[in-house]
């Protein structure tokens, strides 16, 4: 059976009735908040391993294991799902998976996905110009000053490759003979960790992370900067980058990026910014200021597929100077890189993936049906019902907020233990009455919501409180 069967034309459009219908159910709250269940149930109840000894399977029996896919899933749509930083797809963005899926355009290299290579060109630039840099051009004369990006498959391996690029201008060689011992990477204790593994990958090791010093919730604390790189310098060691969390993942709390970069660039060490969930905020008047200096960063993370909206994976990693980037890659596969001319952007040579999806695609639609206000507008409205949830949470006897979000991220406790609130939490996973996570802040466990949810409105919040509530009366009993 192929996709050009008939009766897969039957399939897809009962599957699309059936996704609409399982979302719009969703929605509304008439499912479980979540698909959890033990792996060995959902091995047994779906007959996931004798499925595929037989195959065979009917539009009606595809019909009967897709709903129990979709009944099992995690309900991203469900207004009770408040946990992880995993974008609520638009439509718009789901059907250039679609597309996607049936082109299968691999776009490393310009000849094989030249649509979605020139996409992703206007996608990159679109980003470059949002933070305040100058895009990329068509053709680029010969020592012209502009900015370049590419998109990845997620944040960690933007992180990677940004650092990449960190590490090949401190330590040009490193590509051909080995990684310098005296290079130290200096990180907030928040710091998301793909950070830790690109270090450790780059094989400049641990050991040579330090931790910036940091207020009690994890904001790097500028004026003590200069102290800190000076005091590595005295022991014989050199600062290969600066990592700013923009917003940390834990909390969703910015680091002073502007006096961070002025400190960077007084002192030539390179500024890495993890904008992965906090860059979208660049789209509205109203959350830009939170971002107020990244234009001085010599890198910036930022993930598509957390606030705007885009389905999983596509991450970029964006650079002030197309010169850091060309640098990244000291490598040349003879058998694949024919060369650039002014025809082609190809992307092989500055990106970790050869069969590299056309993700911007997916960004490049959701901008075709909303627009950069529309996308703008979700996220100011997002982080606006973070302060409410805020206010409601602090307002509330038994609940306590430690800060005031500066994103759509909110940490908060329920009176009682630490070990309460983690059994709060599975309790309400396993339950399947609610999604939300936790995370520990100095040394004690919190309740964390991430409301990415346009569904997640001011009636669900305090149903989801009215949960906690009688959760931790049902487990203390």
């Amino acid at each position: 059976m192929t996709h050009s069967d008939p009766i897969m034309t039957d399939v897809f459009v009962n599957a699309l009735h059936q996704l609409r219908q399982h979302i719009e159910q969703a929605r509304t709250a008439q499912v479980p908040a979540t698909g959890y269940r033990p792996l060995g149930e959902i091995l047994d109840s779906m007959e996931l391993e004798s499925r595929i000894e037989s195959g065979g399977i009917t539009p009606e029996s595809f019909a009967e294991f897709l709903q129990g896919y979709l009944s099992h899933s995690v309900q991203l749509h469900h207004p009770h799902h408040i946990a992880h930083q995993v974008a609520v797809p638009d439509a718009a963005s789901a059907l250039a998976s679609m597309v996607n899926g049936f082109l299968n355009n691999p776009m490393a290299i310009y000849e094989m996905g030249p649509v979605a290579a020139a996409i992703e060109f206007v996608v990159v630039n679109w980003m470059l110009e949002a933070i305040g840099w100058r895009p990329q051009p068509r053709r680029p004369d010969a020592g012209a000053e502009f900015s370049a990006g590419v998109l990845t498959h997620g944040g960690s391996l933007a992180n990677l490759t940004g650092l990449l690029a960190a590490r090949a201008r401190i330590a040009p060689t490193a590509w051909v003979e080995g990684v310098p011992d005296d290079l130290v990477v200096m990180v907030s204790p928040v710091a998301h960790y793909s950070v830790a593994r690109a270090v450790s990958i780059l094989g400049i090791g641990s050991n040579a992370i330090r931790p910036l010093e940091c207020d009690q919730w994890g904001r790097v604390v500028a004026d003590r900067l200069d102290a800190q790189i000076d005091a590595v310098r005295a022991s014989g060691k050199r600062v290969m980058a600066i990592i700013a969390n923009a917003c940390a993942t834990a909390t969703g709390l910015h680091d002073p990026l502007r006096e961070i970069g002025e400190v960077c660039n007084a002192n030539d060490i390179w500024f890495h910014v993890d904008a992965c969930h906090g860059a979208s905020a660049l789209l509205h008047a109203q959350t830009r200021p939170e971002l107020d200096g990244i234009e001085l960063a010599d890198a910036v993370i930022w993930d598509a597929h957390k606030m705007l909206q885009v389905s999983a994976l596509c991450a970029a990693v964006l650079f002030r100077d197309h010169r850091s980037f060309d640098i990244a890659f000291a490598q040349q596969a003879s058998y694949l890189a024919y060369g650039e001319d002014a025809e082609s952007y190809d992307s092989l040579p500055r990106a970790i993936e050869c069969t590299k999806s056309p993700m911007g695609v997916k960004v490049y639609f959701n901008l075709l049906f909303q627009g950069e206000d529309g996308l703008g507008q979700f996220v100011k409205e997002r982080y606006a019902m973070a302060a409410l949830a805020y206010r409601v949470i602090s307002n509330r006897a038994r609940f306590e907020c430690p800060y005031k979000p500066e994103s759509n991220i909110l940490c908060f406790r329920y009176d009682g233990s630490d070990e309460l609130q983690k059994r709060i939490r599975d309790a309400l996973v396993k339950e399947r009455l609610a999604h939300l996570t936790t995370t520990e802040l100095n040394g004690r466990v919190y309740l964390r919501f991430t409301i990415m949810n346009p569904a997640t409105d001011e009636a669900a919040i305090h149903s989801v409180l009215d949960l906690i509530e009688k959760m931790a009366a049902k487990l203390l009993v």
